[in-house]
């Protein structure tokens, strides 16, 4: 039968025979929420028509004369025709039939929120020494998270998470060239989370060198430091803390003098260290470099005024505290600083670093080390460098565009890379040095001397690799501070008694 208005009519869906023709007339809107019904849709549907029904009626195309007020009604309902972009507006019945499942809906908002909390777990690096999972312990050698960490670093897993209650130790280091404080927890193991650090360069052996005294402008600049690391110390619960001077204050006549006066404006108690506890100290913090296939190791800590140089043996029986393993040790009274100001550190010349080079060669001859202790395969025996002499030689290496302790600490150098860039640092001038993101001004005039003293370690010792380490003595008296008070060892009786992990399907230090 044919309606006047829009031409044939379309079957009824889910009609069966000439007797469903008594039935009642249905309007198109019931007809469209009719099941089963065949053919093409004239638009196609959107995803939640999809998944709402299974089919759709046959929708009637216009005639030339039809009605406009008809055609502009099923265009608002998403049916006009020339091909508008606008989505389609399904239903009622198969709207409400698209609508999400109550308990998906509540899902996917408690993962948007899971993701909010992860993001905002993040730890925020400070300044260079960047939150760290620090391993210090023999069992996870090369377990790095992160430095001085940049910069930004993921959400600490469950086993990291138990850490934040811990107790906090504090180390400062202050030295000929630096003052350095690090703040940190202990963690899984062998491990400690850095909660907060600093570091300053403050020159205390500025002229030690020419007068045996510490300048007044030396002392106010570290004493303006040691107020920042009294502040930070005074903000925090300390449980345990050593604070330590090293070779400016052991060279010069009025270093007691000095710590009185900081002890007086600060409060801070500092002691001043011997060298042997000094090599000792930079050891155990960078044994976690040492690999279990290193049979010998010469590890150096290129300081301002003095350079600590230990030989290690390994043997079979391989001790959790690596300085146990230490044979040899000296400690030149040269530095970066000292040496730099006897030979200029700012306009350097190939002969100036020659005599650079053999006035530390003539040092290490003193040192009685037989040549056997690192007789060994090559690839048993390495150097470990933990100065920022070598610390700058990696960043130039790598081409950093800023200083990035993550991509530094633990980098592989090979003999010829080594070479390759101290010729590329000597052909730079003071200029090109002070403006390299990885030197600055403040280490421009320092780190060809550096670069002496480490190329008569090297002809000393010579070995195809050298590892770098930007870590030392901080972490190192953190390391022995947490192993004096058992703090890993208690923690692991705790997880026995609370019997196991908390999630038994899953190994301990895995997230859940």
């Amino acid at each position: 039968m044919n309606d006047p208005d829009s031409g044939l009519k379309p079957p009824v869906s889910g009609a069966r025979d000439a007797g469903d023709a008594g039935r009642p007339k249905r309007s198109r809107r019931r007809k469209g929420k009719q099941k089963g019904a065949t053919g093409p849709s004239a638009v196609s549907l959107s995803a939640g028509q999809a998944a709402g029904s299974s089919g759709s009626a046959e929708r009637p195309k216009a005639s030339e004369g039809g009605d406009t007020a008809r055609r502009n009604k099923r265009r608002r309902r998403g049916k006009g025709a020339g091909g508008e972009n606008v989505r389609p507006l399904a239903p009622v019945g198969q709207r409400e039939a698209s609508r999400e499942d109550p308990r998906q809906a509540e899902g996917r908002r408690n993962r948007r929120k899971h993701r909010g909390k992860k993001a905002g777990a993040r730890t925020v690096p400070v300044a260079a020494e960047a939150t760290v999972l620090h391993p210090a312990a023999e069992q996870a050698l090369e377990a790095r998270s992160t430095p001085h960490a940049p910069e930004t670093q993921s959400a600490p897993r469950p086993a990291e998470r138990e850490g934040h209650d811990a107790p906090l130790y504090a180390a400062l280091d202050l030295g000929t060239n630096n003052c350095r404080l690090l703040i940190a927890q202990p963690t899984r193991p062998g491990q400690f989370r850095v909660v907060d650090a600093f570091s300053r360069i403050v020159r205390l052996g500025e002229g030690l060198a020419a007068s045996g005294r510490l300048s007044d402008e030396a002392m106010d600049r570290s004493v303006e430091a040691l107020k920042v690391c009294a502040a930070k110390l005074k903000n925090r619960s300390i449980r345990r803390a050593r604070l330590i001077a090293t070779e400016a204050c052991r060279a010069a006549v009025n270093g007691e003098a000095f710590l009185e006066r900081v002890r007086q404006e600060t409060g801070l108690d500092l002691e001043i260290i011997n060298r042997e506890t000094e090599a000792r100290l930079a050891v155990s913090g960078c044994s976690s470099l040492v690999g279990r296939e290193a049979k010998s190791v010469v590890l150096f800590d290129i300081g301002g005024g003095s350079s600590e140089i230990a030989v290690i043996r390994i043997g079979d029986n391989r001790s959790s505290r690596l300085a146990n393993h230490i044979t040899h040790w000296t400690s030149l009274p040269v530095g970066v600083v000292t040496l730099s100001e006897r030979h200029g550190g700012r306009d350097v010349t190939p002969e100036s670093f020659a005599g650079m080079v053999s006035e530390v060669e003539t040092m290490l001859a003193g040192f009685d080390c037989p040549g056997d202790v690192v007789r060994a395969a090559p690839e048993d025996f390495h150097l470990i460098g933990t100065s920022g002499t070598v610390t700058t030689l990696a960043g130039v290496h790598l081409d950093l565009p800023r200083y990035d302790r993550r991509r530094v600490d633990g980098v592989w150098l090979s003999d010829d890379e080594v070479t390759a860039m101290q010729a590329r640092l000597l052909s730079w001038d003071f200029s090109a040095r002070a403006a390299n993101p990885c030197i600055g001004p403040d280490r421009a005039d320092l780190v060809l001397a550096g670069c002496a003293i480490l190329e008569a370690i090297r002809k000393r010792w010579p070995s195809r690799r050298m590892r770098v380490a930007d870590r030392g003595l901080r972490e190192g008296l953190l390391t022995d501070m947490m192993a004096d008070d058992g703090v890993w060892r208690r923690g692991r009786h705790r997880r026995n008694q609370r019997g196991g992990p908390r999630n038994p399907a899953k190994p301990e230090g895995q997230a859940s």
